[in-house]
């Protein structure tokens, strides 16, 4: 049967929606209370667990801190040589002004021994204190997980919060972090972006300075965008359709970036970099998440997903090294079970 369970950012209660029949349910507008799952491609249909028709509980399950040992990803060249070439072809497309900023990704395949729920919720519902951590299942779309940074829309009646996320370092325990010019540009290209696309819905708009998020092991460059939306002109299906796929997620300009992606990228993202979340109140008060450092798992493969910003700056070794680094995040879930 179709379920969810998830934990907010900062919290050890895990919520469980567990549907009572194997139906498949979609919505179009983001308006009843229920747990969403949204693709890349969203076309105004997301997969959805509605709260009426699930049994509901929760519980509390203790964030612990644990030593972190990174898994060892088998080098393939093959495939290192086939994304650096990709990678080349990218940044080429940029150096000759038809992209400011286009987001790659990839996705790699790894073979689990041991599987099982139990310990996938234990171990993913134990570590990343400041994610948003899901796991999902439905017949019909397979079984996903995730441990997600990036806010896409937060929603308390009229007033809104959204961010612009972007830039990755490895944490090294260092107080300071140095960031150059590349992860600045790219940060204030996605912070634009989104702003912009905001106008339209948006009455008040505030834009924090940039500051250092961690997520995990890694960090990144985070922009507050808080407000308040149009009395009567603004929705949670809208402001969601004003900003997804954000620039952190897809590129810009979003339409050329879109085609290249669709052309280029090789693979079908599906639900990877689209958004979830749960609706309550009738969508007055919402969290929709990005769906990054995520994983589908079926039968015994997990496929990890990774993906980074590129723009004219960017040099193809360290972005594939940087899609080794975010598959961490979900190895560490997995360590047990590889």
């Amino acid at each position: 049967m179709p379920f969810v369970i998830f934990s907010m950012p900062q919290s050890e209660c895990v919520k469980f929606f567990l549907q009572k029949d194997d139906t498949v349910h979609t919505v179009v507008k983001l308006s009843e209370n229920g747990f969403i799952l949204a693709p890349y491609d969203y076309k105004d249909i997301a997969f959805y667990i509605p709260e009426k028709n699930s049994e509901i509980f929760d519980t509390q399950i203790p964030i612990e801190e644990k030593k972190v040992s990174p898994v060892v990803i088998p080098n393939d060249i093959k495939e290192r040589n086939k994304y650096i070439k990709l990678l080349d072809k990218t940044i080429e497309t940029i150096n000759n002004k038809n992209a400011e900023k286009i987001v790659l990704s990839r996705f790699k395949d790894f073979e689990l021994e041991n599987f099982s729920l139990e310990k996938l919720i234990r171990q993913l519902f134990s570590v990343y204190p400041t994610a948003f951590k899901y796991i999902w299942y439905h017949p019909n779309t397979g079984l996903w997980c995730g441990a997600t940074p990036e806010t896409l829309v937060e929603i308390d009646n009229n007033s809104f919060k959204t961010m612009a996320l972007a830039g990755t370092q490895v944490f090294k325990n260092k107080s300071y972090t140095a960031w150059g010019q590349k992860e600045q540009e790219e940060q204030q290209l996605v912070t634009d972006s989104i702003t912009t696309n905001l106008q339209k819905v948006t009455s008040v708009l505030k834009v924090s300075n940039p500051y250092t998020h961690r997520a995990g092991q890694l960090l990144h460059l985070r922009t507050d965008i808080s407000g308040i939306l149009k009395t009567n002109k603004a929705t949670l299906t809208s402001i969601t359709s004003a900003l997804h796929p954000t620039p952190a997620v897809c590129g810009t300009p979003k339409k050329f970036a879109k085609e290249f992606l669709n052309e280029n990228e090789g693979y079908n993202r599906a639900f990877y970099t689209g958004f979830i979340g749960p609706i309550t109140n009738n969508g007055t008060s919402t969290l929709l998440m990005v769906n990054l450092r995520c994983m589908k798992i079926e039968g015994n493969i997990a496929s990890v997903f990774a993906g980074g910003g590129i723009t004219h700056d960017s040099q193809s070794i360290e972005e594939w090294e940087e899609t080794q680094n975010k598959m961490q995040t979900m190895l560490q879930v997995l360590q047990p079970m590889l």
